[in-house]
């Protein structure tokens, strides 16, 4: 199981969302390069990116911002936000990204998405964010009829290389996570999926490890790291070595 924390991006800094409302945007960090060494030094290897604006715009936005985190350390980093053309997602991964998210234009364009997959295997990823069990999209603007269920099994046979799981309805609220939507899903497809969403304490981390272990391969933690609720070196110690094979 492996631990990622999160960098949003919104005007080129580090912020936090609630529930993924744009105006509730709290700033902790203006130097994003910055906030990814601390990660590294604290013993982390993987790194989850959302260009907040580029999920809005359709298109990236924080290049900058990203290609600095890129060029700071040796991260492995998980990059979305206005992923929505085969041009995009090589020009990333050419970059040095690890490997894209694709969100919106999974339900939008799972052509695209399925073309993505099988042309770049375990290198893409499908970001489910789901409000009551139904996808939304566009920034979390729009919610759709689409159960999340069912999009992460139509992705199956393209072989993606996690599937990011996100409850809305917990998201930057440091209410904990729902653990339950997290594991019925992960139970119901191949696919390696991870956690995102809620995460409030250590506590929250020991309870995914005990009942998410060999269903979980990793969670996704933001604002419970800088508000000093999570350690992520403790976090990494802790989760390291369990669970199913990491995506």
């Amino acid at each position: 199981m492996i631990f990622l924390p999160a960098i949003d991006l919104k005007d080129g800094r580090c912020v936090r969302l609630v529930r993924g409302e744009m105006d509730t945007a709290v700033v902790f960090n203006d130097d994003p390069a910055d906030q990814a060494r601390i990660f590294a030094d604290a013993g982390c290897s993987w790194l989850h990116v959302v260009d907040l604006d580029g999920a809005f715009a359709g298109r990236p936005v924080n290049a900058d911002a990203v290609e600095a985190i890129l060029s700071a350390t040796d991260l492995r980093v998980e990059l979305g936000g206005g992923i929505r053309d085969m041009e995009t997602v090589e020009r990333w991964l050419d970059c040095g990204v690890h490997r894209v998210v694709l969100g919106s234009a999974a339900v939008n364009d799972p052509s695209f998405a399925r073309e993505a997959c099988r042309a770049w295997p375990r290198r893409v990823a499908i970001g489910i964010d789901a409000r009551d069990g139904h996808v939304a999209v566009h920034g979390w603007s729009y919610a759709t009829e689409v159960t999340a269920a069912d999009l992460a099994r139509s992705f199956e046979a393209d072989g993606p290389a996690a599937i990011i799981y996100t409850d809305i309805t917990r998201d930057g609220t440091m209410e904990g996570p729902n653990i339950e939507a997290t594991t019925g899903l992960a139970a119901s497809v191949s696919t390696p999926v991870i956690l995102s969403g809620g995460i409030s304490s250590m506590d929250d981390l020991a309870t995914i490890k005990e009942v998410g272990d060999g269903l979980v391969a990793g969670i996704i933690c933001g604002r419970a790291v800088y508000e000093g609720k999570v350690d992520p070196a403790a976090a990494v110690e802790m989760l390291s070595g369990d669970g199913i094979m990491e995506p």
